[in-house]
């Protein structure tokens, strides 16, 4: 299943995660990257600054919630 980790970038340096979306929805036309945003900041961005916010896509096992990331996992600062 395809999910969303959503990481803040810290005041201090770097960035820590946030919090995991499974994407739910069965109409694909519907998945866009503001939609994304938007369910985001709704969930986590209450007392963030939504600017700070960021995702990444991943893949998550059903049964075990396990998480896979892409190879190489890396974020840049220009895909923040």
């Amino acid at each position: 299943m395809v999910a969303y980790e959503f990481y803040r970038l810290n005041p201090t340096g770097g960035y820590e995660i946030i919090g995991v979306l499974p994407e739910k929805r069965k109409n694909s036309a519907r998945i866009t990257q503001q939609s994304i945003m938007n369910w985001g900041e709704k969930m986590f961005g209450k007392e963030l600054d939504t600017k700070d916010i960021f995702f990444i896509q991943v893949m998550m096992d059903e049964k075990t919630s396990r998480i896979y990331r892409p190879v190489p996992y890396t974020i840049t600062q220009k895909e923040i």
